[in-house]
């Protein structure tokens, strides 16, 4: 999502708040701009598309300060435009703005024919209703509670006002923000994440909901909700530029790929005991996780981390006999579900911040469940937030499209589901010893199926000509079918479907015809034999048919297929992370062909921090 930097400093500021916005590129955006102020008085500059365009706007026309505030846009209201990029400006105010003013229509009609409004975002009418209320004679500060108090959404705000060179005036709603301390405590700074500050701070200050603050070269203020001058915890972040660098990679997501036999033994070695054998148990990660205290879970997520859960349901309901129910976040609510207190909500998102699901989050806190979060970002919200915090130890993702995040999400949760049958009783000891030592296993496998690279590549050549495509799978692969669909969508931009293959013949079949890829999961379990069944369906209406699956799968079945994919032999329990690589290659590689922007997709956000 968009993307906020600034620096109340003692030096000047343009280079570093640019540098900044290099580091947010990541999230998604479409325009980008910076507001400073120099002696006092504010400029500004704004482009369309890369940063690369803003810095050749700044070229020409030069700006710098000692204050400033930088932006990236995901455009929600309006175009991706000049005239949209943010920072907005009003008579003396520059604002700069992450989320959505749920009410700025009526805000905009009462101003109407008293200010002129230029562009069509919903963040303008905020640097109006600060210049107003400054014109009626209020100080900076109060003019900016006095706003805050009018707005009804979700925000995270970065503002400067002309003649008032010491200042910036930042806030949160339903949106993260953190303020960043300098190391000698000259200087301060302001970021939608941790990312943002990387080389200017290591020492940051997670704004908590309804907080705002007033940042000083040399000091800060936090007010709540209710302008209550408050103290908020300071944070030190381990870890410093180098984790946003490619290395020898040409992309992110290539080497965020290939980071996960590391992430996933980081991941392991937090859910299991120190000897490595078994699971700890859930009260040893928090004492709230008693699952023998519930008769049910409820996970919700969006896009990927949904996948992840959707896999986690099969494990639950086979090993620990627990239902499981999973919904979409941005659907949970408002079908209005019928819960009890016997329920665990498991809220899983890497950012932590994703909107919806943070939604969902609080409306089962309100109805009295305890509720847990699975995230990549401890400092996030939603690990704030939930009653229990469980970490995936992903390290920061840059690549839009998730791919370690995933892995390590289905590691944790399958650690999870080991521990529900273990204290639950539905396993016996023996099997989950050896569960556990499948699951150990997995770091290794993946590095074996990181061999497929190559000729993973040589295949997805006759993918990347595709206007559309299938994924086929059964049991927990449907789940896995849907992500390896996903992401061609997400970066290759070919339409693609996920489908159990069972239901083939209820409607997709008819969308089967000479040289149609149809990539079908199928390593060797119980269901392979259904699921080639399916495979000899498609195949003999025409389709070019991509069977991934192990050895004994590749021998049973490699005449059918047009091209073979054989990923590692495993336990059907750890089947879905070695499947899962396999998708994600393939993708990679099509999108390489297609020469798509891999780590920046078009049209998407990392963190959907808006409804």
């Amino acid at each position: 999502m968009c993307g906020i930097i600034g620096i109340a400093g003692r030096s000047l500021v343009t280079d570093r708040l640019i540098d900044g916005l290099k580091r947010l590129e990541y999230r998604g955006y479409d325009s980008s701009g910076i507001a400073v102020l120099t002696d006092g008085s504010l400029d500004r500059r704004r482009a369309e598309g890369k940063i690369r365009h803003l810095e050749a706007t700044i070229s020409k026309n030069a700006l710098d300060g000692q204050i400033g505030i930088a932006h990236t846009r995901w455009a929600t209201h309006g175009v991706p435009n000049t005239t949209n990029a943010h920072p907005h400006r009003a008579g003396r105010v520059a604002v700069v703005h992450n989320g959505i003013i749920e009410n700025y229509l009526e805000l905009r009609e009462e101003l109407s024919g008293k200010r002129e409004f230029l562009s069509e975002t919903d963040t303008e009418v905020v640097a109006h209703l600060v210049d107003v209320e400054l014109a009626k004679g209020l100080s900076p500060r109060d003019a900016f509670a006095e706003t805050l108090k009018r707005l009804k959404g979700a925000y995270a705000f970065g503002l400067i006002i002309d003649d008032n060179p010491n200042e910036i005036f930042c806030a949160r709603a339903g949106s993260p923000l953190a303020l960043g301390i300098g190391p000698d405590g000259k200087e301060h700074f302001l970021g939608s994440d941790a990312m943002a500050m990387a080389q200017l701070t290591s020492k940051l200050i997670y704004l908590e909901e309804g907080d705002w603050a007033i940042l000083r070269p040399d000091g800060y203020e936090i007010f709540d909700e209710t302008d209550v001058p408050v103290t908020r915890e300071i944070t030190v972040i381990k870890g410093g530029p180098a984790v946003a660098e490619k290395g020898k990679y040409p992309h992110f997501m290539l080497k965020e790929i290939y980071e996960q036999p590391d992430i996933l033994t980081r991941t392991l070695t937090h859910y299991l005991d120190n000897q490595r054998t078994r699971p700890v148990r859930g009260t040893e990660l928090a004492p709230a996780l008693d699952f023998t205290k519930f008769d049910r879970v409820i996970l919700i997520a969006c896009g990927t981390a949904y996948y992840a859960g959707a896999v986690a349901k099969y494990w639950f309901e086979q090993v620990a006999g627990l239902a499981v129910d999973i919904d979409v976040a941005s659907e949970f609510r408002y079908r209005r579900p019928v819960l009890n207190e016997r329920s665990l909500f498991i809220a899983i998102s890497q950012s932590g911040e994703t909107a919806d699901t943070l939604a969902a989050l609080r409306y089962c806190k309100e109805n009295g469940l305890t509720t847990a979060a699975l995230v990549n970002v401890m400092t996030s919200t939603m690990a704030r937030e939930a009653d229990i915090a469980m970490p995936i130890h992903a390290g920061p993702e840059i690549g839009v499209a998730s791919t370690k995040a995933f892995t390590a999400q289905l590691t944790a949760l399958a650690a999870l589901c080991l521990s529900a049958a273990q204290v639950r009783g539905t396993i016996s000891d023996e099997e989950l010893l050896r569960l556990t030592a499948e699951l150990i296993s997995v770091p290794r496998l993946i590095s074996d199926a990181l061999e497929l690279d190559a000729p993973i590549a040589e295949m997805s050549k006759t993918l990347a000509p595709a206007r559309s495509a299938f994924y086929l799978g059964r049991g927990a692969q449907v789940p896995v079918a849907f992500e390896g669909a996903l992401k061609i969508k997400e970066i290759a931009y070919i339409h693609a479907e996920g489908y159990a293959a069972g239901e083939l013949k209820h409607g997709p079949i008819a969308l089967i015809e000479d040289g149609t890829p149809v990539i079908v999961l199928a390593p060797m379990d119980d269901l392979y034999e259904k699921t080639v069944s399916n495979l000899q369906e498609v195949a003999s209406r025409g389709a070019r048919v991509t069977l991934v699956t192990d050895a004994a799968g590749a021998k049973s079945g490699a005449a059918m297929a047009d091209e073979l994919i054989v990923v590692p032999s495993s336990d059907p329990f750890i089947a879905p992370l070695m499947t899962t690589v396999a998708m994600q290659l393939l993708a990679y590689h099509t999108a390489v062909a297609l020469g798509t922007d891999v780590d920046q997709p078009r049209n998407l956000a990392k963190s959907v921090t808006v409804e």
